[in-house]
Formats: C-alpha cells, structure tokens, sequence
C-alpha cells in the first residue's frame, strides 16, 4: 500500500479526519474509479498494480451479466463509489487505513452522489478457506473500525446499536451502513470473491428507495436474480425491521441461536453462544 500524503488544509463544509495518524496513513488505499480506471483520492494520481488488478476483478464480478444485486451494479457502472485495498483483514494496519479512508467516503458522499452508492474495502489475506473464518474476520474487522469510531462519534441515531435488534445497522463517523461479505469460499456464487472484500452500502440510500416507492421492485429484482444465479435465496435474507441484518452480513447461512460476535455494550446477553 503506498503512502497517502498528509492532509493539508481542511475544505469548507468538510470535518477533519480524526484518523489521519501516521498508522491510518501508512496504510490508506482511497481510490476512485475516474476517466476508466482507478486512481489515488484526491490526487487523481496511480494506485498499484495490485491495487488495480483487484479492483478490476471486483468490478468485473459486479458488472457480470448474471450478477444479482442490481444497486450494486448501477453503482460501479456510474462510478458512484469508492474503493481500497488494504493488508490483513482484522489486523491493526487495516483497520487503521480502512477507518481513515471511510471517513473520507463519508465526508466525499455530497459530490459522489447518486441513488447507490458504495465503499469497497478489498483485503490482501489472509487466504479464506471456510465461512465461519470469514465470519470472524469480518466482525473483527468492523469491531476494531468501531473502537477507533466511539471516541469520536456517536452511533447513527436512525439505527440500533444492538445486533440483537432488527433495526441493527452498522455505523461509522455517524452514518449507518448495510455491509456485505464476500470472499472465495462462500457458499452463495454472488458473494464467491478471491479476496475478502467488505461492501459498505449507505443504509439511508434503502430509505429513499422506501419513501420513493421503489425498494420492494429493486428487492424483488435481486431475488429473482439470485434464485435463477443460485437456485434459492440465501435463508438469512429478509427486510429491515423483521430479523436483525447482522445476520446477512457475512453471507454464511445462521441458525436460530446464532450471536454476533460484535460488542458495543449494548448488545441483548440472552439466547444462545455463536454457532461453530
């Protein structure tokens, strides 16, 4: 991962990082997707070769014909998103340049713009080979983003805390979000990645659609994809407010007595451990 320049002056209507430390810059990744290829933010200056052959193959999943999430495709294809590639997943360099880098995606949403929009974090390893591992990882990399986050914002009030709660939503530098896991040993095709990638989707963008009155078309539109891709539905799959979608995020099928391994202090003690 290159090094990303120290921050110089902060535009007018724009916070301060509170992550830009020397660990976070050592290890940012911020590109977007400008003129066909990917480039450094905000300089417009050349990510890495390794850098740009993922987020190319990421892209090329996505934009695959059979692919099933239709909000993600409209996002790569108007290049409304953000994307980073960064080292292990769950270790502290990659939690420090992906909580960096996420503030900016959040600080840049005005000018990126559009009805989807959406942050691809890809990771160099480690190497996945089973989804109770992916599961693992990925809430170890969301716990430590939310323990650089608490000192500086509060959760986004539109969503609970609580994993245990249907209306859980992750949230960071105050803004909620629906993450999704992919990675190479998923069981579900669309989510059948060769690096762990986290995909974080702004959960007030599902609003809209809902107050539009076009959620439930676009959510009937994924899952006659993914059943024609699959030939069924992911069993966690179901709408906001009914089951908590800390669920979905890994994309590994849970039973009932399933926990998040996440902890903000707030989560419901009752019920049963995590499966293994």
């Amino acid at each position: 991962m290159a090094l990303a320049p120290k921050q110089g002056g902060v535009p007018p209507g724009r916070r301060a990082n509170p992550f830009d430390g020397e660990l976070a810059r050592a290890n940012s990744a911020y590109a977007s997707y400008r003129g066909g290829g990917l480039v450094r933010e905000p300089s417009g200056g050349p990510v890495t070769p390794q850098e740009e052959f993922v987020h190319d193959s990421l892209r090329a999943l996505v934009l695959n014909p059979r692919f099933s999430c239709v909000g993600a495709k409209a996002a790569i294809r108007r290049g409304q998103y953000r994307a980073g590639l960064y080292g292990t997943m769950g270790s502290r360099g990659a939690v420090a340049g992906l909580a960096r880098d996420l503030f900016e995606f959040v600080e840049d949403l005005p000018r990126i713009g559009g009805d989807f929009t959406t942050f691809l974090a890809s990771f160099g390893g480690p190497a996945v080979v089973e989804e109770m591992a992916f599961e693992r990882l990925l809430w170890a990399q969301l716990q430590g983003l939310y323990e650089q986050d608490r000192p500086h914002h509060g959760w986004d009030p539109t969503v609970s805390a609580d994993p245990a709660d249907p209306d859980f939503s992750f949230s960071f530098a105050g803004r909620a979000f629906f993450v999704v896991g992919l990675h190479p040993a998923s069981s579900r095709y669309a989510r059948r990645f060769a690096w762990p990638t986290l995909v974080f989707n702004l959960h007030e963008q599902f609003e809209r659609l809902r107050e539009g009155g076009r959620f439930a078309r676009v959510r009937e539109v994924i899952r006659a994809r993914e059943i024609e891709l699959q030939g069924s539905l992911n069993p966690n799959l179901s709408d906001f407010g009914e089951l908590p979608e800390a669920r979905q995020y890994s994309g590994r099928p849970v039973g009932e007595g399933w926990r998040c391994p996440f902890d903000t202090g707030e989560e419901d003690t009752s019920g049963e451990e995590g499966q293994t």
